[in-house]
């Protein structure tokens, strides 16, 4: 008989994921809110400041890169479906980095980001205009985080907000 308690706290765990009336299941995974920034390949990025400006007041965020990678495929035995193909991931060439703003508004702010490179020479200065957006991590049918801002620093170091 311990079975049926066991049982029913199971069921009732397992209805606690999902939205009620819906048949989504959304995770408790979230997004901080914050700006990512992505340096294009052919610009030797080695770190990043931005400054962010809204409501009468700006602020600075260090933005830590790191190089960017990719995953390319391997080559894939031929034959039976139950094959495993495999990839490896292989260096861009560019940078990416985020800036956690845990109060980043949903409304239109000024971004002035500058990217220096490994002897402190700068190699991108540019101001956008932008609004973040907030980020759906579990899909659109689940609870929005963030808000979040992305930024594209180009090879000739113009920086845009990518749509």
């Amino acid at each position: 008989m311990r079975f049926v308690p066991v049982l029913a706290v199971l069921l009732v765990a397992g209805c606690g994921a999902l939205p009620a009336g819906e048949g989504v299941q959304c995770t408790a995974i979230g997004a901080p809110a914050g700006v990512n920034v992505d340096v294009a390949p052919g610009l030797a990025a080695d770190a990043a400041e931005l400054e962010l400006c809204w409501g009468g007041s700006c602020r600075s965020h260090d933005v830590t890169l790191r190089p960017a990678t990719t995953a390319v495929p391997e080559e894939c035995p031929t034959g039976a479906p139950d094959q495993v193909c495999s990839a490896q991931v292989r260096p861009t060439g560019g940078a990416y980095g985020f800036a956690q703003v845990a109060d980043l508004p949903e409304r239109n702010l000024s971004a002035t980001l500058t990217v220096t490179g490994p002897d402190g020479a700068r190699l991108a200065q540019d101001t956008v205009e932008a609004t973040p957006h907030p980020v759906f991590p579990n899909g659109p049918e689940c609870d929005a985080a963030g808000p979040q801002l992305k930024l594209h620093v180009a090879v000739d170091g113009s920086v845009t907000v990518p749509r």
